[in-house]
């Protein structure tokens, strides 16, 4: 392409033009590909949209539907170029470098002089156009970050396919270096800590019958962990009593503490990131982002395993924490697949492992009541049916040796242990409602101890009754619509619209929207799929500020499916939202976990994983636009920060001994009940998305009955139907108005939706459909 003929695109130079730079040329594709295949093409492109660019754009009125496809150019010279607006080939940046700014250099293209458009709009869209340019760059380096820009230079060197495995590869290289410290308990005899705990279990486990695991008591570290967490237990007591067995010696291994059992011990719990969490995560990625390019995927697996909080709990502090949440994301993997039973079967495990778990119960028993409520008579009851006969029996299938031997005796003695309510309302400081409000209400002198766990149960049915009532009523109101089809009716919470019910066709057109290659098969997901990651974020955190005996660690619950919600930040998101709010409340996280970590001198695994996480994914507060959620992070990190000071400056008085981490609970307990409040709303938002703000008129259900009609083509305005007939079938190519424009109505609209705020002032001329 060495010239550009100047009748059809334009002079260099002229007066009236866009600002656009260059990157690379597209492969040139057949005028005849139908919408359906387009659609599908971009879907399963292993690039980006914004990396779709040209030399120069074939016709200006693509780049109206499309503005995000075109970027600025750097200036070519004679002695690198001799075809102007063509860039020389370039060497991928490193990774570890910032992109150059696209201010510095520019080039003019400018519009085709057969399109037909007034003076006075062309001025008026070229002065906003050029405002608009800034803004949207502005929200372009602000997504930069090291981790993308890493992804961006794999692609270039052609090692796309290595950047999963590398990923995983630098997660269990950071968790095998955070393990080289100290863990919890390490030379603090006689109560040691959570790592022996663990031990101690592998060790009782391994040399008493399973009848006796619930009632066997050395005084210390008794099991209280359901039945699957045992199973482990027992397992992996089998194999490190292989290797060696003074490890776990029946009564002479307690406080047991040697180098080689700390990489077995550390060990274990990467091997159970490897089977059960790392891959729930990568299938998650792939369901949920399934619309995304491969980068947005990668760049969200990447997010969730750096992820400081747990990472520092499961392999500083050490725990199998991982397990437990692993099951649950597999759980929703199943659920989005739409394998319901499987996914229910998922969760259970999840529950029988620790029940902390039960934080997401009341989001997993909405979704799943809910996606059988709208179904008809009697496919309803026929699914619930199957999903508590699941449900029940992998109950008692863990729960076995305790059911059928001395039962309920045995039964009635393990629950007892997994629920401890007599250890009171909460036992260190924790940033949650209640110790908070100890400082002034002190709930332990002025109230029975007998009535502070109904109490506990009371506040916090009251925090999980809203994501519970709004699930359920967003699945009665998609009774009857059929509209969990995703072939007909594609699920998307970034819709403004309301939806309409859409009768099922029995043969889908080849127009309708077609799930990429790229994604795993998927069979019907119910729309409340995409509030359950919101339900189970209240839902969690409603139960860690008002739950009865919550620990620092439970924190990790809420986090979970923020994070999931929060990595598939995209360079195109505009405005501030879920990704702002979910790197807040993580950071607020680790400190709040702070006084654990320091007693047990994790402060540099601490200081140094959080900051290496915020790094990754490029987090700056000071540039997040004004905003609520900026005033809350400037001024969390502030109090963070001045805290951290005062408490190396100050030795507290003797009077408040635990002055600083009642500090860090008044502070982190307020933050959380902002991000719940923030939750409900955009679980609210997500809901209006699916199912609009109330019942369906009965219009609108009348076109579920009425037999489906062929969706209108997309109508352009007289100014543009004639352009394109003047183009003749010569300009097709990629960024032709024939890939863009055959699409039907709900593809136009979803184009215009998403795109509309980045087109300059006074473009929409061209849009003018009915």
């Amino acid at each position: 392409m060495d010239s550009l003929p100047e009748e059809r695109y334009g002079r260099m130079g002229d007066s009236h033009s866009l600002r656009v730079r260059t990157l690379k040329a597209t492969p040139k594709r057949s005028a005849s590909v139908t919408s359906a295949a387009s659609a599908r093409s971009r879907a399963e492109s292993e690039t980006d949209y914004e990396e779709i660019l040209a030399p120069k754009p074939r016709h200006s009125y693509a780049h109206l539907l499309q503005p995000w496809l075109y970027n600025y150019e750097a200036p070519t010279t004679p002695a690198t170029s001799t075809s102007p607006g063509i860039n020389p080939v370039a060497k991928p940046m490193s990774p570890l470098r910032s992109p150059p700014n696209p201010y510095l250099h520019s080039r003019n293209f400018s519009l085709p002089a057969n399109l037909q458009v007034s003076q006075g709009k062309i001025n008026q869209s070229r002065q906003a156009g050029s405002d608009a340019d800034h803004v949207k760059f502005a929200k372009l380096d602000r997504t930069d970050s090291m981790a993308r820009r890493w992804v961006k230079w794999m692609a270039k060197v052609g090692m796309r396919d290595w950047v999963v495995p590398l990923t995983i590869a630098g997660n269990i290289w950071v968790k095998w270096a955070v393990g080289l410290g100290p863990y919890s308990g390490y030379a603090t005899p006689p109560i040691y800590g959570d790592f022996e705990a663990q031990r101690h279990w592998m060790e009782l486990t391994l040399h008493l019958p399973a009848k006796e695991w619930y009632s066997y008591s050395s005084g210390l570290w008794e099991l209280d962990y359901p039945p699957l967490t045992a199973y482990v237990s027992y397992l992996c007591g089998v194999i490190g009593n292989a290797v060696n067995p003074s490890w776990f010696a029946f009564k002479t291994s307690k406080g047991f503490e040697s180098p080689e059992h700390k990489v077995f011990m550390r060990g274990s719990v990467i091997v159970m990131d490897l089977l059960i969490y790392i891959p729930a995560l990568w299938w998650f990625s792939r369901l949920w982002w399934h619309n995304r390019s491969r980068r947005t995927q990668q760049i969200a697996l990447l997010t969730t395993l750096f992820q400081p909080a747990l990472l520092l709990i499961d392999n500083g502090h050490f725990q199998y924490n991982s397990v437990m949440l692993g099951f649950t994301v597999l759980a929703i993997d199943l659920f989005h697949s739409g394998h319901n039973l499987l996914g229910a079967i998922a969760f259970v495990c999840s529950l029988c492992f620790k029940q902390m778990a039960l934080y997401y119960s009341p989001a997993i028993f909405a979704y799943l009541l809910g996606r059988c409520l709208a179904l008809p008579s009697p496919r309803n009851v026929i699914l619930l049916s199957k999903i508590a006969a699941v449900t029940i029996s992998t109950f008692i299938i863990l729960f076995s040796p305790w059911i059928f031997k001395d039962f309920p005796n045995l039964l009635i003695q393990s629950v007892i242990r997994i629920f401890p309510f007599n250890r009171g309302l909460f036992e260190d400081k924790v940033a949650n409602f209640w110790c908070a409000t100890n400082v002034v209400v002190k709930w332990r002198r002025r109230f029975d101890p007998k009535h502070l766990p109904k109490l506990a149960t009371f506040l916090t049915f009251l925090g999980i009754l809203p994501p519970m009532v709004h699930m359920l009523g967003v699945s009665l109101s998609l009774r009857g619509s059929r509209s969990e089809d995703p072939i007909t009716n594609p699920v998307s919470t970034s819709s403004s619209q309301r939806p309409i019910p859409t009768r099922i066709p029995s043969n889908p057109p080849r127009s309708a929207s077609l799930p990429p290659k790229s994604a795993p098969s998927t069979a019907r997901p119910f729309p409340t799929i995409q509030l359950l990651p919101w339900a189970l974020f209240n839902s969690s955190l409603a139960f860690f500020l008002f739950s009865f005996q919550v620990h620092e660690k439970s924190i990790l619950l809420p986090l979970l499916p923020l994070t999931l919600l929060m990595d598939g930040r995209s360079e195109i998101d505009e405005g501030v939202g879920t990704w702002e709010w979910g790197v807040l409340v993580n950071n607020v996280a680790m400190f709040s976990m702070w006084p654990l970590l320091q007693r047990e001198k994790l402060a540099l695994q601490y200081t140094v994983v959080t900051l290496l996480w915020n790094y990754l994914i490029g987090y700056n507060p000071i540039q997040i636009p004004s905003s609520f959620v900026k005033f809350l992070s400037l001024f969390a990190y502030a109090a963070i920060g001045g805290l951290h000071c005062a408490e190396w400056l100050y030795v507290p008085p003797a009077r408040y001994p635990h002055l600083f981490p009642v500090l860090n609970v008044l502070l982190c307990s307020s933050i959380y009940g902002i991000a719940y409040l923030w939750g409900m709303k955009k679980q609210l938002e997500a809901g209006w998305a699916v199912a609009g703000l109330g019942e369906y008129t009965k219009s609108e259900m009348q076109s579920v009955t009425s037999s489906p009609a062929p969706p209108p083509p997309l109508k352009l305005s007289e100014a543009a139907t004639t352009y394109m007939k003047n183009s003749g079938p010569a300009s097709a190519g990629p960024h032709s108005p024939s890939r863009f424009l055959s699409v039907n109505e709900g593809d136009a609209a979803s184009i215009r939706a998403r795109k509309r705020r980045s087109m300059p002032a006074g473009s929409n001329v061209f849009l003018n459909a009915a």
